[in-house]
This record gives structure tokens, sequence and C-alpha cells, in this order.
């Protein structure tokens, strides 16, 4: 933890594993970028962790991984009794009001909107959170509020309500000042098909620290398939989802199903029942576990972030990822219009920028 009167140069905010492993990247890129400015100052990480066990495991390996590479790691309970949220602003506030840098991982986390209003950093980075990277960019570009593609539009309740004015104040804080007062860098690895809007810069993510720390790894002779919490988020049916993975898995030969840290118990338990799957949950990002290996040479997954990582995570390995698109009828009822284009957009631009191969369930 800070001492009470620390000057803080830079301070992340991150809450879930992927997160804490870009900024990790973006850290080791910005210090070869001030290579010749002098020792760049290693950041301060405020992890906010989420409730479920999952997620919680991998964000603590994560963060003696960070720690071992020289940052300051805070472990904040803000979820979990009605007191925390206010407990966390009032611990944090003096911390954030003295950083010279913000990062944060999920530009869409409500939370993350309440603490960066505390500030008055000039120096705004968002690292990579997969696909909603992609998704931020867009809405910024367009002038349209800061909702996860996968949520519905609708009527807004009592808690959207509430939390309208903290979204809207944190959005013009994400947007680069029109004087030169304020900057905005977006540290990814996704593309970028539209560009970025006038005055934010663009930082390529090559995963360099993740393949200058593990690795390479030994291939295996079968495939691999990679998991998604498409069915958690309600846009895939589950039986359809099912019906994919026990195909994908008689076509390619897959051995084993590595679970995203959201996937249900009750489905992975079903889905190794009917496909005979060895199910593993990672204790670490996809990335890193890849990395580290043993890993297929061929790794099979649905869109996902992962067909924009892991081929750079992995290129100098000879594995191979490969793409399956979800079809538009499997999606839910409920899934919201943007579902479909969404995630075609995500497998196309994979297809362009990696030169992947498709595979079809089927």
């Amino acid at each position: 933890m800070e001492p009470a009167g620390a000057a803080v140069r830079t301070l992340a905010f991150v809450e879930s594993p992927v997160q804490l492993l870009n900024v990790l990247e973006w850290d080791h890129a910005h210090r070869a970028g001030a290579a010749g400015e002098g020792r760049a100052e290693r950041p301060t990480v405020v992890v906010l962790p989420p409730l479920d066990p999952m997620s919680r495991g991998q964000l603590r390996r994560m963060a003696e991984l960070a720690r071992d590479e020289g940052m300051t790691v805070r472990w904040q309970e803000a979820r979990g009794g009605a007191n925390a949220p206010v407990r966390t602003v009032r611990e944090l506030a003096p911390l954030i009001r003295r950083a010279r840098r913000i990062v944060i991982g999920d530009p869409f986390s409500r939370y993350v909107h309440l603490l960066v209003g505390l500030g008055r950093a000039r120096d705004l980075v968002v690292v990579d959170d997969g696909t909603a990277t992609t998704e931020f960019v867009t809405l910024l570009a367009t002038g349209r509020p800061l909702v996860r593609w996968h949520r519905r539009a609708g009527r807004r309740g009592p808690r959207e309500l509430l939390l309208g004015p903290v979204t809207a104040a944190a959005r013009r804080r994400l947007t680069p000042d029109a004087r030169g007062r304020r900057t905005v860098t977006v540290f990814t690895a996704m593309p970028l098909p539209d560009g970025a809007p006038p005055g934010v810069r663009v930082a390529a993510n090559d995963l360099a620290w993740t393949r200058s720390r593990f690795g390479p790894p030994r291939l295996t002779g079968g495939a691999d398939l990679v998991g998604t919490s498409l069915v958690e988020t309600g846009v895939v049916d589950p039986e359809r989802y099912l019906e994919a993975v026990r195909a994908l898995a008689a076509a390619h030969h897959v051995t084993r199903y590595f679970a995203h840290r959201r996937e249900s118990a009750a489905k992975l338990r079903r889905l190794s029942e009917e496909t005979g799957l060895e199910i593993v949950r990672p204790d670490l990002p996809l990335e890193l576990i890849a990395r580290r290996g043993p890993v297929g040479r061929t790794i099979l997954s649905f869109p996902s972030t992962v067909v924009h990582t892991l081929p750079l995570a992995l290129a100098d390995t000879g594995s191979e990822v490969a793409i399956c698109d979800v079809d538009p009828s499997w999606l839910t009822p409920h899934a919201s219009a943007r579902a479909a284009g969404f995630l075609s957009g995500v497998t196309g631009t994979a297809r362009d920028v990696h030169r992947l191969r498709s595979v079809r369930a089927a």
C-alpha cells in the first residue's frame, strides 16, 4: 500500500485477470519506449476483484506475477457488502487525486467511471479488455453511450438513471481535450477497422511481455477448443452451443476444452459427460497458459478476444489458431440486435489480420 503522502505517477485499475495481464504488457512496452528518457516508474495497480471464485483465483495469480515485475499491487475489496463502495471511494480518493496518469482495463465499468471522476490526471490509458476495447473506440467515435454490445437497449431502470451522470462524466474524461490538456491512449491487440477518434492515440499490444516471460511451449498432437461465456451472457442458446462443441470435437480430434472463467459448473459438467472432453479450468489467462504449454498444434475458438491474442502469443511456436463462427440460428431471442454483426466482425478481422482459417461446427 502506498504511504499517505506518496506521489503516484501511474495508477491502474483492473477488475479481471486479462486486464492485469495487459497492464503488464503496457508497462513492458512503455518502459521500452522510455528507455532513452531515464527509468520509467512502475505503476501502482489497484485490483477491484469480482465475487466469482474463478476470477478471484486468476487475479491472485496475476497479482503475484505483477509483484514479481516490481509493481505495487493493492487488493481492494470493492464489492460484497453495503459499505464496500463507500469505503473504497474514501480509501482510494487521495491516491487517485495524486495520480498523474490513470490506466484502466474496463472503460464500461461503472465502478471505474466513479473512480476516474475523482482524479485530475491528464494522461489516460485504456488497456486491452478484449472485444470491449473495439466497442469502446467505436462508441467514443460515434458519441454513443458506453453500453456493452451484448446488452439490449430499452428503458433504463433506477440504477441506470442514478448512475447516468457518473457514466456521462466518465465519458467526457475518456475523450481527448481539444486543447491538448488531456490525452487518451488505447493500448490494444485488437484491429480497429474504422480507426480511432480524433485525438485518441493507439498503441499496439503485441504481447511482447508474454513471449519474453514464458515458453515457447511444447506442442501436443491433438487439438484444443477454447470455451466461451456467450451462453452465460444470454447470447447463444445452450443446446445449440453443446451441439457445436460436440461436432467440433468429433471433426477435429479435440481432446481438451479450455473453459472461460465465467462458464457455469453445470454447463461444463454436461459438456464433459456428453463429449468426453477433458475440461481445463485455467488458473491464468489463456494467453499465458498456451504460452507455457503444452498446447495443441491446432487451437479452435469461437468468436472471442483470443482469436486476436493467441496468434500473437504463439507467433513463434507452430501452433495454429482456427475460428468457428457463431451461426445466427444459435442466437437466443434475448440477444441484442448488434450481437450477430459484432461477433462476425470479431472473426472477420481476425481472418484478415492474422490469416486464420475457418472451421464449421457441422
